[in-house]
């Protein structure tokens, strides 16, 4: 085994042993995956451990920073064609990928969310996704998670949202939003950026119209089940 790899697997086991995670977001450059005794899957960026070690930079820049990335024409056009085949608002689509990943498809989160829309292990198999660094599989498997969640809250976003962030676990034991800070945060900048973001510029599109309305959910002669924020 190369010495670096021993070296980096010999760090997370110790990690694993004292509870720990790193605390930033990674790239999937050099990603292994390890998984323990409890059968949860671990990622560990090996291009980065040596050279920043954990949780000393972030990879991405905050959401609200004048320096924000922008989505480049191939996600643009995937986010539209995605989200318009399966009924959802590309405008969200693209709110929840900007608060999940500054668009970064490579972009991997200390509990092993992973690529665009932060998909982990679990959900990327749910809904078919062999390769969740694919830009194209991950917004199928992400907007085909958040149709089914919106349609099992019956359209309601915040609940929709924090399922999204925290599990459709919690939210059934909570009742409602549960009250962890990430996930009422997440809930927030995704709703923020939703209601007053362009989906193409990312630019504040606040002056040029008014807020994005509700979404509405309403059911077509067909019995097939759409959602709208057009009013």
């Amino acid at each position: 085994m190369h010495k670096r790899t021993q070296f980096c697997l010999a760090v997370l086991a110790c990690l694993v042993a004292w509870g720990l995670s790193p605390s930033r977001p990674v790239r999937a450059d050099e990603i292994v995956t390890i998984t323990d005794e409890q059968g949860r899957k671990i990622y560990i960026n090996l291009g980065e451990t040596q050279a920043n070690g954990w949780g000393t930079t972030s990879a991405h820049t905050p959401a609200n920073s004048a320096n924000s990335i922008l989505p480049t024409p191939e996600i643009s056009h995937l986010v539209e064609q995605t989200a318009s085949r399966l009924q959802v608002d590309p405008q969200l689509v693209h709110a929840i990928i900007k608060v999940e990943s500054e668009y970064d498809p490579k972009a991997v989160s200390p509990k092993g969310a992973m690529g665009l829309m932060q998909l982990i292990p679990e959900t990327a198999q749910r809904f078919g996704v062999e390769n969740p660094f694919n830009p194209k599989q991950n917004i199928e498997g992400g907007v085909s998670y958040l149709k089914h969640l919106l349609n099992r809250y019956g359209g309601d976003l915040s609940l929709s949202l924090a399922a999204y962030n925290a599990g459709e676990g919690a939210v059934a034991r909570f009742g409602g939003i549960p009250s962890f800070s990430e996930t009422k945060d997440y809930v927030q900048k995704v709703t923020n950026i939703y209601q007053t973001a362009s989906p193409k510029s990312g630019t504040n599109a606040a002056e040029k119209k008014p807020p994005a309305p509700p979404i509405t959910r309403y059911v077509d002669e067909r019995g097939v089940v759409h959602y709208s924020n057009v009013e």
